[in-house]
């Protein structure tokens, strides 16, 4: 278990919606150094944060931020994206950069911070995902999480023993800009952020923030049908 007061936390996307709750969350809670990554650093606002240049999709710059933070013990991958295309006459290239953003920017940025936090005696990983890992809901969006989910659940495993802990956090629509047209209820970003950093801290493997998601995750125990009773006829 991981506390976050004394950590140097790194959280990507922090610019912004959940990203800036993570980072104030972080910076109330006491934590020592808190990097917070954009494509533009001067979009980061918060005093208490190192600004780092990251574009999350780009391999050498993941390289670069790694070499900057070489202090990092707690990795929160939150940057994401949404295109949500449909698989059926959907293009392919916008599925592939989807999961470009979702599924292999977490794998390079832990790839890469892995090392650095084992080196600093160990740490956490909290990946940030969704009900819709386990939801099929707006095409390559939720497949791209919950390929997120399946690589969380193997870089688990693999990094038990080099002292590190890994999270994830799953949570429905969130009251950010991502979400701005939808009308539905939606979660305060900085109750997500509190609850995701309690579930660090307690060293929980996942973290469902909402009810939505704790009544999809338990839907998986049972027949595909009470998920999508469309299917039933």
């Amino acid at each position: 278990m991981v506390a976050i007061e004394g950590a140097v936390v790194l959280v990507t996307g922090g610019s912004r919606g959940l990203g800036r709750a993570f980072v104030d969350a972080a910076y109330a809670r006491g934590a020592k150094k808190i990097y917070a990554t954009a494509r533009d650093p001067r979009t980061i606002t918060h005093p208490g944060a190192v600004p780092l240049a990251l574009e999350v999709t780009d391999p050498a710059a993941v390289t670069s931020a790694a070499g900057v933070a070489h202090d990092v013990t707690v990795l929160i991958n939150n940057a994401g994206g949404y295109i949500g295309t449909p698989f059926l006459g959907g293009d392919v290239e916008a599925v592939r950069q989807e999961f470009e953003t979702n599924f292999y920017g977490p794998l390079r940025l832990t790839q890469a911070f892995a090392p650095v936090i084992a080196a600093n005696g160990g740490g956490h990983v909290l990946n940030v995902a969704s009900v819709l890992s386990w939801f099929a809901l707006g095409g390559s969006y939720a497949a791209s999480k919950a390929a997120l989910w399946s690589l969380t659940n193997s870089l688990r495993v693999e990094l038990h023993p080099r002292g590190i802990g890994v999270t994830s956090l799953h949570v429905g629509y969130i009251d950010t800009d991502m979400a701005a047209a939808v009308d539905a209820e939606k979660a305060d970003p900085r109750e997500v952020a509190e609850l995701a950093l309690d579930g660090v801290e307690a060293g929980a493997f996942e973290v469902l923030a909402d009810e939505i998601t704790r009544q999809v995750k338990a839907g998986l125990a049972g027949d595909p049908a009470g998920l999508y009773p469309e299917l039933v006829p």
